[in-house]
Parts: structure tokens; sequence; C-alpha cells
């Protein structure tokens, strides 16, 4: 029934702590995803309080709840029953009392949970929380079901607890990371995660490489299904790359090309030995000057009219010419071609493997 905060805790980031991105600091998950982005209405400050004072009451009464459970479980053992009366007559004829009105007093707290579900749908409703008016009941499934005082239903109410510690978290009441029950859980949940989920991609990359391996054919599939039917799109791609590559590279660093260009051809003019013997003539030094300033400008102008007649379609053609040649280089022709790409595939996914079975938990609970 409590207004939800979305905002994660920032505190406790200590190694011992689970990190912060784990379920207990996660935004609501029970809303349809266009729904948690949704405006929310400004409740007052009182409301809020009621709320969670709200909250902790049904904690509270869930948890006597579940305890009244365990404890007529147990009384309809012989031996609790004994140990009863070993400690004290009266806490046996208690026992008993509870035992025979289990039912009736099982239904107060019924009553309260009933009025709990329908103020929580109640403010779901007014607070616009899911998409559609009828989806809370669906959502808090546990609450509804925890509410039918039938047998193995009531045990539900363990999860109504764990929902509400949730809400508690999220408004920063608590911080269950803190807690050691909390951390121990967490730390075996991480744990079997990580070995199911390495197992899983260990035996989907087997079937892969199975497939490689007996098949055969799934290189040469990729290559006649999947490359060559995009070819063009392929060819098309790199040209464009190629053009605004080579242009936008020339418009950022025309100036320094043009730096080395002119030094490139200064120090061909200065170190030919035919142009030192013009320095020797009158006027020789500024006929080379003038000489090394032309071919400098001839030079540049020349990489500017290229780049210019980079955007140019007899250009676009030779490019793709060039990336359609490169494709069909690069696809295998023969069925050793094939043979072999497998066997690289295959190799690829044994390493992949291998550092998917590294135990990574040992490293962080060592």
């Amino acid at each position: 029934m409590h207004q939800e905060d979305s905002s994660t805790d920032d505190r406790h980031h200590s190694d011992r702590y689970p990190p912060a991105n784990s379920w207990a600091d996660q935004p609501r998950g029970d809303a349809p995803e266009e729904d948690k982005h949704a405006p929310r209405r400004d409740i007052p400050l009182w409301l809020e309080r009621f709320y969670l004072a709200w909250d902790l009451v049904i904690m509270v009464l869930v948890s006597i709840s579940l305890l009244l459970i365990l404890f007529d479980t147990l009384y309809l053992t012989g031996p609790f029953r004994a140990m009863l009366g070993a400690i004290s007559p009266s806490l046996e004829q208690g026992g008993a009392w509870l035992h025979d009105n289990f039912e009736t007093i099982d239904l107060w707290f019924v009553a309260v949970f009933v009025l709990d579900v329908l103020g929580g749908w109640a403010c779901a409703i007014w607070d616009r929380r899911y998409h559609r008016w009828f989806f809370y009941p669906f959502v808090h499934w546990y609450d509804v079901l925890g509410c039918i005082p039938v047998g193995g239903l009531r045990l539900l109410r363990v999860l109504r607890v764990i929902g509400l510690l949730m809400r508690l978290q999220r408004t920063r009441l608590i911080d269950i990371r803190t807690w050691g029950i909390y951390r121990f859980f967490y730390k075996y949940y991480e744990i079997v995660l990580e070995e199911i989920s390495d197992r899983v991609i260990v035996r989907m990359l087997t079937d892969v490489q199975e497939g490689f391996l007996s098949k055969g054919n799934i290189s040469r599939r990729v290559t006649d299904e999947v490359l060559l039917p995009r070819k063009q799109q392929l060819i098309d791609d790199v040209s464009h790359r190629v053009q605004r590559v080579l242009g936008e590279s020339y418009a950022h660093h025309r100036d320094d090309i043009n730096a080395w260009v002119s030094g490139l051809i200064h120090r061909a003019v200065t170190e030919n030995p035919t142009i030192r013997s013009l320095q020797r003539l009158p006027m020789g030094a500024q006929v080379v000057e003038a000489m090394d300033e032309a071919m400098a400008d001839v030079t540049s102008r020349l990489i500017r009219e290229a780049v210019i007649g980079i955007r140019s379609p007899d250009f676009r053609s030779l490019i793709e010419e060039l990336a359609n040649r490169t494709i069909d280089r690069s696809v295998p022709q023969s069925a050793s071609d094939y043979q072999a790409l497998e066997q690289v595939l295959v190799e690829v996914l044994d390493v992949l493997k291998s550092e998917v079975k590294v135990q990574r938990w040992k490293e962080r609970y060592h």
C-alpha cells in the first residue's frame, strides 16, 4: 500500500555487501515498463507516513500469523506437546486452546489481510500504478492467495513479508544488504546462478561445435544465406564509409597535410645534386626557392582536387569494385576452405568455453 520510491540506495558500497544493483535495490518490477516512468500523484507527507506505518503493522501481523501456523503444525506432533507439558501444564493448556481455536484466530488475520489487499488495490487505482485497474490482484497474486485460509496457501504469506521488506528497502527505511542473513542467501544465490548459467552457456557452445563438426554446412549456409544476399549492401556501406572518412580526414587535417607535403618537397629539392648546382649560378637561389614553392603548391592542389574527386561517381565505382573483389576473395570457394574456417570457429568456441568454465565466484568469495 505504501507509495514506492524507485531511487536506489547509494550507501554501504563496501565489498562485504551485495552490489547496489541486486534485487534489493531494483525499482519496482511488477509494473509494466511504460508505467514505471509515468507521472505519479503527489502524496502528502502524513499519508505517506500512514502507508509506512500500515506496512509495518501488516509485517508484524503476517509474522505473528506465520508463527501461529508454525505452532499449530508443531502442536500436532506428540513430542512437541510433551515438551510443552514438561515445561508447564498451563503452557500445554494454552497450546491446546490455540490449536482448538486456530481457525477462528486465523480468520481474524485473514480479515485484516483482505482489507490490506483491497486498500492496496484502491490506492493502486488512485495512484495509476498499473496499466489497467484490474492488474493489481494479478501482480500481487501471493497476497490474494495468502488470504485464503486453506492449508499450504497460508505459507504464501512468507512472500508478503519478503515483498514488504523490499518495499521498505526502496524507501530507505532499512538496508537489508547489511543483514547477515541476506548476505548469506545472496552469496549462495549468486553461486548457484553463475553455475547454472555457465553450464547452459557451455552446453549451447557445445551444440554449436557439434553442428560445425557433424553437419559441416553451417559456414556454407552462413555464406550463402547471410553474407552473399547482403553483398551489395556491404559494398555500398564500405564505399560510403571510405568516401566519408577520406573527406572528413582531409578537411580536419588539411593544414597538417600541406605542411607535411611542403616539408617533403623542400627536403627533396635541397638534397638533389642538380638543384644544388643551380644554386651556385647567379640568381640560382631565387630560382630554387621559386621552384620549391611552385612544386609544393602544385602538389597541394593535386591533393585537394583528388579529395574533391572522391565524391565523384567514378571514384565510388572504383571503391565498389575493390570492395566487391575483396569480398569475393574472402568468401571460401572450396570444401577445404570451409573446413578450415569451421575448424577455426570450433577452436574459438573452445576458448570461450574455457573462459566460461572459470568459477569467478571463488575470486569474489575467497
